[in-house]
């Protein structure tokens, strides 16, 4: 499945207004008469970023873009609220996942993936710095991102404090933390999984209630960012089993 592009002002205009789930709106810089148009794309909550006329050439395929392109969501995103509500209405602890500036698709197709798997009431991802639901993040899924919700917020760390007021227990995945088999992990719980690079953002870090470490017994230490989501949600559910 190939990303989907529009470009050009006029269709970029018409699909925004159409309503189409639009992930991120490119824009040349120095570009002139798009204010209009980039005000349309914010609030229909898309990712403008600027970039160069190489960068609008390629997505074109050398088309006349005008100065602006769009990538096209493979799925709608959801409010947090809809994701809030799912646990409600199933009548059990809230299961949540949070990926922290996850930017290789696959990597977060595959979280998607192991998430509805797992029965999580949803995904959060930032507006920033993130993949979004592109093509290539639908098809890594496995059309998972059908089922399981994905909301797209502007600030994690924000979000994270909104969480705990709702008594949900946030857990952050660190190299140095607690072992993950120590915790209790019976309550509402959300899940968060740092950058393949970077791991959590310090603001992120910082607003955790506690982080959770996976012990490595090999000459590598470290595991893929989807590899050591799946491990900690599944240990999610096993502590869970008995107390649902």
């Amino acid at each position: 499945m190939d990303e989907q592009v529009i470009y050009g002002r006029n269709a970029v205009t018409e699909a925004l207004r159409a309503g189409s789930a639009i992930d991120t709106v490119y824009v040349q810089r120095g570009a002139g008469g798009l204010g209009k148009l980039i005000a349309m794309a914010k609030e229909a909550g898309a990712v403008v970023k600027d970039c160069s006329a190489d960068k609008l050439d390629e997505l074109s395929g050398g088309g006349k873009h005008g100065g602006v392109a769009a990538i096209a969501a493979a799925a709608e995103y959801a409010a947090l609220e809809d994701i809030l509500a799912v646990s409600e209405a199933r009548g059990t602890p809230p299961f949540i996942i949070i990926a922290d500036e996850i930017q290789d698709p696959h990597n977060l197709g595959a979280i998607i993936r192991t998430a509805e798997a797992a029965g999580a009431d949803g995904v959060i991802i930032p507006k920033r710095r993130s993949a979004g639901l592109t093509a290539t993040v639908f098809k890594t899924s496995a059309g998972a991102a059908s089922w399981v919700k994905v909301a797209r917020v502007s600030n994690l760390a924000e979000t994270i404090r909104l969480l705990k007021t709702k008594g949900i227990w946030v857990y952050g995945a660190e190299a140095d933390g607690e072992p993950f088999y120590e915790a209790d992990l019976t309550g509402g719980a959300a899940l968060v999984i740092g950058s393949e690079g970077s791991g959590l953002g310090r603001l992120v870090r910082e607003s955790c209630d506690k982080i959770l470490s996976i012990d490595m017994y090999g000459k590598i230490n470290s595991l893929n960012a989807s590899v050591s989501a799946g491990i900690l949600m599944y240990e999610i559910v096993r502590a869970r089993r008995g107390k649902l």
